[in-house]
């Protein structure tokens, strides 16, 4: 075994290789761009190279970095993870010219499965089922169109090189094709650098259905399949192991037919092969394809290892050790049945666009294994993939492992960023999914039942008003002023609505709250508030946002008249106390150039946090108080300098 290994890459992967190799006693080396110097796997790692800028071509990309980085702090291997380098076969050939171990397959097996038309070709050598299609290298546009009107419509058009949906196009008739041609060739080109393309038959409903497979470049297992259909975008969602309706004539199948693909390049390591599967009707011994094998460790390879028991990086590091594969096929079985869903920070109603933000609060549930390369406090950065954790969930039968999902899901915390929580519920809800009925093209088909509109309840408001106004927690006599019930009113922003709620303290354990024309008296007991007997959900304020951890997260805006007083200060220059209060922090120093917006100074009052904000561009003069001041209403706590003529 290794004493050290460097892991060339960042978030989740290199958190979740480091955590395996530090339990089996070898040093971990983390790299990391300028814009992951604070990182999850910097801080786990046992040291840390800075290899370049934020923008992975400045850094993660960076093969020349990431091999002086191994060398000058003693590694002997370099684990790639997944994604950037990860494919590469010059970056394997110049990792082993330096005198290091690529914990991965040979530069001669990625290349083998590297381009669709080759490899397709090469697994009809080997006796592995692929799609009828054209894989040639006549790229003339009469040739191709002449091979979809031979194969019959509808056909795919695929890029030889890449993925992840890049230069596809689906072609339905015959007078379709010369211009879905010209789209895929122009977004290939830009994506991969080869304009190339492959013909095949369309499978109507399709599944996409994966084994894992293991070599030790004499010898190669199979860890069985995963089911990775649900997909948006050609971009997976939720995978689960085994497959439903998997019989073991078909697994026995895809199995065989996914060691043939390995073993007919030598390979070594842990590797994918994925099919494409007619889910038309039940699954048959001959109605799976070979589609593409992936030469690296997958996302969703927690799943294989729930129901294998088997730690696939502790046999990666093993074999690329020189060690043989640690068991054999009779050796391995399947126990039970796992899932695993994509957290991203996206907006799913807008199309799946990435999103970034501070995360301010996270937590998973116990229940849940979670792969995250990201902690409370952690900002997602717009330069590499949103991914914000795996949440891996097992049980005995796919039912409960299914019912342990939708409740891992449901007690997931975030706040700071939006992201795609509610859509993986709403999928782990889906009747067709649950029944094991479902294909690549659900999410497309049902989008519209699987992003419904939020519609919060009072008891939503109540729970974020309170939180706002402080009485969440209230102290002895909290709400009284001269022995009379103390009034209130909060202001909360939900999408484009304006929500104004307005409280009645009662007394320590009693609150009128109403909105409108509804009246609701909130009660505490036991430290828990609750409306009618139904506790108040957990909510988290930070950032002008208060979150109701219900419903997968509902977040309202905090409308705060305070604040707009204080922003919209008489001459700008002057950031001013609205009230009296204590000033709980500030984050400007003399010369600090800041813009319209940035946070300058909290102060507390009234039990609540007001954030003072620049109110236009411009540089800091002068800080006219300390943190811990008690100020009078009106007081200049920061200046900035005079505008420009």
């Amino acid at each position: 075994m290794f004493n050290c290994i460097l892991v060339a890459n960042r978030g989740e992967i290199a958190c979740r290789v480091m955590g395996t190799a530090q339990a089996l006693g070898v040093r971990c080396i983390a790299v990391y761009s300028d814009a992951d110097a604070g990182a999850k796997h910097v801080a786990m790692a046992d040291a840390a190279v800075r290899i370049g800028g934020p923008a992975p071509v400045d850094s993660y990309l960076r093969a020349d970095a990431i091999i002086a980085a191994a060398r000058a702090t003693g590694a002997q291997a370099i684990h790639p993870g997944y994604g950037f380098l990860s494919e590469n076969p010059e970056f394997v050939e110049a990792v082993e010219t330096a005198g290091l171990v690529f914990i991965g397959p040979s530069a001669q097996a990625i290349r083998a499965m590297g381009l669709k038309d080759a490899a397709k070709a090469l697994m009809i050598d080997a006796g592995v089922p692929v799609v009828p299609g054209y894989h040639g290298a006549d790229q003339a546009d009469a040739q191709l169109q002449q091979q979809a009107d031979r194969i019959g419509y509808p056909v795919l058009i695929k890029a030889v090189a890449g993925g992840g949906g890049k230069g596809m196009r689906l072609v339905s008739a015959a007078s379709e094709f010369s211009e879905a041609l010209a789209a895929a060739r122009s977004e290939a080109q830009a994506a991969f650098g080869n304009s190339d393309v492959l013909i095949e038959k369309f499978i109507p409903q399709p599944r996409h259905i994966e084994v894992q497979v293991f070599g030790d470049g004499t010898d190669v297992v199979h860890l069985f399949e995963r089911d990775c259909s649900l997909q948006r975008r050609h971009q997976k969602v939720i995978e689960e192991a085994p497959a439903p309706g998997m019989t073991p004539e078909v697994r026995e199948a895809m199995g065989r037919a996914a060691v043939r693909a390995a073993k007919a390049i030598g390979y070594k390591g842990a590797g994918t092969v994925e099919f494409i599967v007619d889910g038309t009707g039940d699954l048959r011994p001959d109605g799976f394809y070979f589609m593409e094998m992936n030469t690296r460790l997958q996302v969703e390879h927690p799943v294989t290892e729930a129901i294998t028991g088997v730690d696939l990086v502790e046999w990666q590091l093993r074999v690329a050790a020189g060690e043989p594969l640690p068991c054999g096929q009779d050796d391995l079985a399947i126990t039970g049945h796992a899932f695993e869903a994509r957290l991203y920070a996206e907006d799913v109603r807008a199309g799946f666009l990435p999103a970034t933000g501070t995360l301010h609060h996270l937590v998973f549930p116990s229940i849940a294994r979670a792969d995250s390369g990201v902690r409370a406090g952690d900002a997602i950065s717009p330069y590499y993939d949103p991914m914000i954790a795996k949440l891996i969930v097992a049980g005995p039968t796919r039912a409960i492992a299914l019912a342990r999902l939708r409740r891992a899901l449901k007690d997931t915390q975030v706040a700071g960023s939006v992201t795609n929580l509610e859509f993986l519920g709403a999928l782990a809800a889906h009747e067709g999914f649950a029944a094991g009925a479902f294909d690549t093209g659900l999410i497309e088909r049902d989008f519209a039942t699987l992003t419904p509109a939020a519609d919060p309840q009072i008891a939503h408001m109540v729970a974020a008003a309170m939180q706002v106004a402080g009485l969440d927690k209230p102290a002895a006599m909290a709400g009284f002023a001269l022995w009379v019930p103390f009034a209130h009113q909060v202001r909360l922003g939900w999408q484009d609505q304006e929500h104004l709620l307005s409280v009645e303290v009662l007394d320590q354990h009693s609150q009128r709250w109403t909105h409108g024309a509804q009246s609701v008296t909130a009660t505490r007991h036991a430290g828990q508030w609750s409306i009618d007997g139904a506790p108040l959900p957990f909510c988290y304020m930070a950032a002008g946002q208060v979150t109701v951890f219900d419903h997968y997260g509902l977040v309202f805006d905090i409308h705060d008249p305070l604040l707009a007083g204080a922003t919209e200060g008489r001459s700008g220059n002057l950031i001013e106390a609205p009230m009296p209060g204590l000033v709980k922090m500030l984050a400007a120093v003399p010369g600090q150039t800041v813009l319209r917006g940035d946070r300058l100074a909290v102060l507390e009052a009234m039990k609540m946090e007001h954030a003072l904000l620049a109110a236009r561009d411009g540089k800091i003069a002068e800080v006219l108080a300390q943190e811990g001041d008690q100020v009078s209403a009106g007081a200049a706590l920061i200046r900035l300098e005079e505008e420009q003529a």
